[in-house]
């Protein structure tokens, strides 16, 4: 982490998990523990019915709100899909664009996460944009380039002032939901690629001020050593922020 140019950012994922009342009763759990942290930003980005339950459970704590996933579309004939503004109007402040889930299983591509970063850019969301590559590009070497293009692709037309609004998290396919975890020193060498390559689109005074999490399997125990590299700057977490003494560990591990 870098605190002295980029926020550090900690936030859960919590996936297709927990009904509006188990939602309420998490977050209640989580606000002794992790309610008052003033090191980090602390997020968390729950299913759209969750939604109102966790901004009324969040209320008189530091602990914001996000979705899991939004159209580009403003309104329109699409069937199951919700919009940024609609998301804006019940509270969400953040949106997590591009997860590795949703490019494996729901078709997401790189032009539909350019879409929707610049859609939540324009209604005032804090886009959290996910790259990563599979264990086959990994293992062919070709990792550098598939991290730089998915980079470039998300941001066609996102200029510097824009990008100072932009989350990144690097999320290794090969290690979502798996147990397997980068090392630190793996997780710290994409994040610092994703910043070059942003260093290359803007300048390295932008780049250095966007704050880079790492996704794949963080939890309170591998937490703090991941913390520690310089271009790591906080996690997306799935399976750990969806018990509070483990998202507690993680949040604490950001100091």
């Amino acid at each position: 982490m870098n605190k002295e140019t980029r926020a550090t950012v900690i936030a859960g994922n919590w996936k297709m998990n927990k009904t509006p009342a188990e939602t309420a009763a998490l977050i209640n759990d989580m606000k002794p523990l992790v309610g008052a942290a003033d090191w980090c930003k602390v997020l968390l980005c729950v299913p759209y019915v969750d939604i109102a339950a966790a901004v009324e459970a969040a209320k008189g704590s530091n602990i914001e709100i996000g979705a899991e996933n939004m159209h580009w579309e403003a309104s329109g004939a699409y069937t199951g899909e919700i919009s940024a503004d609609m998301l804006k109007a019940v509270g969400v402040k953040y949106v997590i664009i591009g997860h590795s889930e949703r490019r494996q299983y729901f078709a997401e591509t790189d032009a539909t996460v350019n879409l929707k970063v610049k859609a939540a850019l324009a209604a005032g969301l804090t886009p959290i944009m996910c790259v990563g590559e599979t264990l086959e590009q990994r293992d062919l070497g070709i990792m550098p380039e598939i991290i730089a293009m998915q980079t470039k692709c998300g941001l066609i037309g996102i200029d510097a002032e824009e990008m100072k609004k932009v989350i990144i998290a690097y999320e290794p396919v090969w290690a979502i939901g798996t147990g397997r975890t980068a090392t630190a020193d793996q997780a710290d060498e994409v994040c610092g690629i994703i910043r070059n390559t942003l260093c290359g689109l803007y300048d390295c005074a932008t780049a250095e001020a966007v704050t880079i999490q790492y996704g794949g399997s963080m939890n309170a125990k591998n937490a703090a050593e991941l913390l520690s590299k310089k271009n790591v700057d906080g996690g997306l977490i799935g399976g750990a922020s969806l018990k509070a003494p483990d998202f507690a560990a993680i949040v604490d591990a950001a100091k």
